[in-house]
């Protein structure tokens, strides 16, 4: 029988001489079950990457740490990757000096990996001090479905909105973000401000989109510990699915079914804000193309439109740019990034927020622990136990949060539960707060307010907290 962490129900069996004599024994009556404690520390609870993928590291490079069971030979891999991740890539056709990194475009997003993660976490959205804006991406689609079962790009502008181009292709589009307040107040009388942002697209290059275009705003995610989640069994994951919300709780978690291209086939999508991606070479993969106008043996061929013939004019770097050899050396390199060790975890403040954080049922979604079963080709991640407060499934957020764009599976209110350990050093490493598929929260409790659907009665749970448990919520949160 299926247990949610936020509402276990335990039954504890007392064996007596009648289980000797190979009577069952008799569960205990429920008002003698003892409660669970989570205002206490759990063995191996600051062990978020388990035994083998933590590293006590706080300071801005705890992100960018190697798993530290990795041996040599292996840690020289993790070196290469991260030399892939970090080139900035430049247009074709370049001198031979530089032409082991051109290709970059015709149309783009970025120069580099690193662009959109800095310190492999989270860049600020655009209306932050100090951003390029180069972490906001926009998909677009219009309705219907693609061949392989995913949405339908844009006719003019295909799947993603390109704001640069190199000499002789036009940008596409420019992105203008506009923000309206939404006054609120817990039930203390406390008031708090959140910030609904609206997006528009100016200076089209080839005229309006199709009129029923979807667009949806994504910032970059952060990379640690990417590959002890590829390394969850499927059957982990679904086994906390709960689609017809059987069990009366309100959460009705459903996997996405995406498209494989290694594979030739639909399989459970883990990766990206709507689960679209079902394993990290794709996703590397994805990320050159859509980001950078990059060609890998994934990914072969431009997704240039037939209305523009610039960008299918322009010289290309190579059949492919991405040649298979950096393709892996990326892929490795993001499977084995460790995650950074929890602070604080017996402080009397954090125990009991965590407490208060079951109490309201956020982990009714943000499951605490997974244990990860063997992952071809990365034995280090076997058989570990985990703290990244996700299911890697779909939920329903709400018309607040919706985008209105399927994907795949997922409808436009769905998205997938977002990991959230290491969220407490985004400031650390990136130097600010804002969070969501967008950044519109500017703190951890702005994106709880911003939660509805299915986590509505979760944060109408935490408006009514007094603002001493308010903040011991938030110091749980920000010792993850």
């Amino acid at each position: 029988m299926r247990t949610r962490q936020g509402w276990t129900l335990a039954v504890v069996l007392g064996f007596s001489a009648m289980a000797c004599r190979g009577e069952p024994p008799s569960p205990a009556p429920l008002d003698e079950v003892p409660p669970v404690r989570w205002d206490v520390v759990e063995p191996g609870e600051a062990l978020s990457g388990g035994e083998a993928g933590t590293v006590t590291d706080a300071s801005a490079q705890a992100f960018s740490q190697a798993l530290p069971v990795l041996t040599l030979e292996r840690r020289s891999g993790f070196v290469s990757g991260r030399g892939v991740f970090e080139i900035d890539w430049i247009p074709a056709p370049a001198s031979s000096s530089r032409a082991d990194r051109d290709g970059l475009g015709p149309l783009f997003h970025a120069v580099a990996c690193k662009s959109c993660h800095v310190g492999n976490g989270r860049t600020a959205p655009p209306d932050e001090p100090g951003s390029t804006g180069e972490a906001l991406l926009i998909r677009l689609s219009i309705p219907g479905m693609a061949p392989n079962g995913g949405p339908l790009p844009e006719p003019t502008y295909g799947d993603q909105l390109q704001p640069k181009g190199v000499p002789g292709v036009p940008a596409e589009a420019r992105l203008v973000v506009r923000h309206t307040p939404r006054p609120g107040t817990f039930a203390d009388g406390e008031p708090f401000t959140l910030m609904a942002p609206e997006y528009a697209l100016e200076e089209l290059a080839h005229g309006p989109p199709h009129p029923d275009t979807m667009l949806s705003p994504r910032l970059a995610q952060p990379l640690h510990g990417l590959g002890l989640l590829a390394a969850v069994p499927e059957e982990t994951v679904l086994e906390w699915a709960d689609p017809d919300d059987a069990n009366g709780d309100g959460i009705s978690g459903r996997p996405n079914r995406v498209w494989s291209v290694r594979q030739g086939r639909q399989v459970l999508g883990r990766f990206g804000w709507k689960a679209n991606q079902p394993d990290l070479e794709q996703q590397s993969a994805g990320a050159f193309l859509g980001d950078m106008g990059l060609t890998t043996p994934l990914f072969p061929a431009q997704p240039c439109t037939p209305a523009e013939q610039a960008c299918g004019d322009a010289p290309s770097g190579g059949a492919p740019e991405v040649e298979a050899n950096r393709l892996a050396a990326l892929t490795f390199y993001s499977h084995v990034i460790a995650v950074p060790a929890r602070r604080d975890v017996d402080s009397p403040q954090v125990l009991r927020g965590k407490a208060l954080f079951h109490r309201v049922g956020c982990a009714g979604c943000h499951r605490p622990t997974l244990t990860t079963g063997m992952l071809e080709g990365y034995p280090e991640l076997s058989g570990q136990t985990i703290r990244p407060y996700t299911d890697l499934l779909l939920h329903d957020l709400g018309e607040g949060l919706a985008d209105g764009r399927p994907d795949f599976e997922a409808t436009g209110r769905e998205w997938r539960t977002a990991p959230l350990w290491g969220i407490g050093l985004t400031a650390t490493v990136n130097g600010h707060t804002r969070l969501l598929h967008d950044g519109r929260a500017r703190s951890l409790m702005e994106a709880i307010l911003w939660h509805g659907g299915e986590a509505e009665a979760s944060r109408e749970a935490v408006k009514q907290l007094s603002k001493e448990e308010r903040e011991s919520l938030l110091m749980f949160l920000e010792s993850l």
